[in-house]
Parts: C-alpha cells; sequence; structure tokens
C-alpha cells in the first residue's frame, strides 16, 4: 500500500512536472511564437531594408567613388588656381608691357610729332635759307653786274646803273673828270632848265635829267650812304667863270623817319666859307612839309621856294629855284654839281 501511495505520490510528482513541463513548454510556446512573430517581422524589416542596404552600399559605392573623383577634382582645381595664378600673372606682365608699351609708344608719338615738327621748320628754314640763297644769289649777281658806287667805272664816265639795297637798281652820272675817279654825282645845275620848285615826295624819288639838271633824291643818296663813309664833293663856277670846291669827309643823310637830316663831317676847300655848315643837322625841308621847329619864325621853303637843310634860313641853297640867284654865301654861282664817293679814294683832287 505504501508502495502504492509511494508510487502515487511519484506518479503525481511525475504529473505534476509533466504539467509543468507542458506549461513550461507552451509557456516556451508561446515564448517562440513571439520569438517567432518578432524574427517574422525583423526579417520583413531585414526584407525592405535589404534594397535600402544594397542602394546604401550602392550609394556608399558612388560616394567613394565621388570623393576620389572630388579629390581628383580639387588636384586637379589646385592645378588650375595654379594654372590661373600663373596666368593671372602673366596678364599682369603682359598688361605691364602693354602699359610701357602704350607709354614708349606715346613717347615715340611724341618725339615723332616733335621730329615732324622740326622736320616742317627744318623745311621752312631750308626755304627760307633758299630764298634767301635765290636773293643772294640775285644781289651778288645784281653786284657784280651792278656795283654800289661809280668807284668802278673810273676810267669810264657818264651814265651807270647801280645796285643798292632797299631802292634796286638805278641810274646815276658818273664823274671822273672834277676831281678824280669813282665820284656819283647827286645833284647837278649846269643848265637852268628844271623847275627845283617841288613837294616832298618828288624830293624822296628825285627828279630831272642826268643829261641837264636833276636831283639824284633823297631815299638814294640815304641809302647810299649809310653803306660806307662817304666824302661829298661841291663844284662851284662863278659867275665870272671862276671855279671853287668845297669837301666833306663824311657825308651822310638820315632816313625819312628823321626827314633826311644833314651830316658834313670835315671841311676842306678852295673856298674860303664852310657856308654849307649852317645847315648841318638840320631837317631837309619843302614847302608841304614844313618843320614845326621853325613855325615861329618864316617858312624857309615859301622863302626859297625849293627843297634843302634849312637853317632860318642859310648861306648856301644849291636847290634855288631861279639858278641865276645862286650863292655861296657871298659868290654868285652860275653853275653847280654835288658829287660823293667812298671815302679812302686816294686820288688827288683836281681844282
Amino acid at each position: 500500500m505504501k508502495k502504492l501511495m509511494k508510487e502515487a505520490a511519484l506518479l503525481d510528482e511525475y504529473k505534476n512536472k509533466v504539467i509543468k513541463a507542458e506549461n513550461d513548454f507552451q509557456t516556451c510556446q508561446i515564448k517562440v511564437d513571439k520569438l517567432e512573430s518578432v524574427f517574422n517581422l525583423q526579417k520583413n524589416i531585414i526584407d525592405k531594408l535589404t534594397p535600402i542596404a544594397k542602394l546604401y552600399d550602392k550609394c556608399k559605392e558612388e560616394v567613394v567613388n565621388k570623393s576620389s573623383s572630388l579629390e581628383s577634382s580639387e588636384v586637379q582645381l589646385k592645378q588650375l588656381n595654379s594654372t590661373l595664378f600663373e596666368k593671372d600673372e602673366s596678364i599682369r606682365r603682359l598688361n605691364a608691357n602693354i602699359e610701357k608699351i602704350t607709354e614708349q609708344h606715346q613717347t615715340l608719338k611724341f618725339q615723332l610729332d616733335e621730329s615732324q615738327n622740326m622736320l616742317i621748320k627744318k623745311d621752312k628754314d631750308n626755304q627760307l635759307c633758299q630764298a634767301e640763297v635765290e636773293t643772294l644769289n640775285k644781289t651778288l649777281l645784281l653786284k657784280t653786274i651792278f656795283p654800289s658806287s661809280c668807284s668802278p667805272f673810273g676810267d669810264s664816265p657818264g651814265v651807270h646803273q647801280l645796285n643798292v639795297s632797299g631802292v634796286g637798281v638805278f641810274d646815276v652820272l658818273c664823274d671822273s673828270q672834277l676831281a678824280g675817279p669813282g665820284w656819283i654825282v647827286i645833284q647837278q645845275r649846269v643848265g637852268g632848265d628844271e623847275n627845283f620848285i617841288r613837294d616832298w615826295a618828288t624830293y624822296r624819288n628825285g627828279f630831272g635829267s642826268l643829261e641837264s639838271d636833276f636831283f639824284l633824291g633823297l631815299e638814294k643818296i640815304h641809302r647810299i650812304t649809310s653803306l660806307q663813309r662817304y666824302e661829298l664833293y661841291i663844284h662851284l663856277v662863278a659867275v665870272n667863270g671862276s671855279t671853287y670846291n668845297a669837301r666833306y669827309d663824311d657825308f651822310k643823310i638820315s632816313d625819312e623817319d628823321h626827314r633826311y637830316a644833314l651830316s658834313l663831317g670835315k671841311f676842306s676847300g678852295t673856298i674860303v666859307w664852310d657856308a654849307m655848315r649852317d645847315s648841318e643837322n638840320m631837317k631837309f625841308l619843302t614847302y608841304d612839309s614844313e618843320n614845326d621847329e621853325y613855325d615861329d619864325y618864316f617858312s624857309c621853303s615859301d622863302l626859297y621856294e625849293s627843297g634843302w637843310w634849312f637853317k632860318p634860313c642859310a648861306h648856301c641853297n644849291l636847290n634855288l629855284p631861279n639858278w641865276r640867284k645862286l650863292s655861296w654865301k657871298s659868290i654868285n654861282l652860275k653853275e653847280v654839281k654835288m658829287l660823293i664817293r667812298p671815302k679812302g679814294c686816294d686820288e688827288e683832287v683836281s681844282n
């Protein structure tokens, strides 16, 4: 009985163990079901994540590739930046060279302009020089053909042509008989057939005939006596036939602006009186060109009617209109000649 009870107790114990085992199994089954459910869920998630993982892997691979490409691009970019920097430096140098070349071009253009201006000026100067050379050649030719004094015509007196600066070529009467060779006759009264009542312009230009009575002209006399030192020789023939002469060693007259004022120099001659001295430094007067300094006196040109170097009035006027009243102070004259030649001729003067 005890054995049965022991076996029954043991059986109950086994039964309880089975029940407990079944309960444990059920519990385990529930856990397995839960785990299986979780597994299935995770599997579903994994199944869903697998394409994403693949995509991720692909993306990761692409990222790796892109990173490599990016690194390569960065290297290329650095190389490009370096190249760009070099090009910038090259451009900067080129710009500097362009600026330098531009400055050089401007300098060359300025120098070219200056050279062209200098060339134009030289051309003008050359033209002027050429004109001057031509003028000088013409002047030289004229001087070769036409001298400025009667000195070359010492052996052939008479009418010759002179060329004097400022008046050109003109006829003169050369004399070699009265006082040696080379004299220019500037005034002559030998016939009494010329009217010496003339205005300023006529006395300036000259009038009369070289074969008879004439006055060479104030402007010609001024131009001739301004070339060099001249002497004046005056030939006088008295009414009774006696001859005299007066000589001055530095004869000249000023220009028209100074009214052809007279200078004489030192006097010598066969006549006693230096009658021309009263006229020295006097301005030439005619009836239409009166000098204000004589207004308070009287008109010498009206009184004597002719043109002369008047000092109220004068002891000598060789241009009197009535040649029969010509006088050298107290000597009545019937013939007068005024002659000039360059100072320095050593020819002996004839009386």
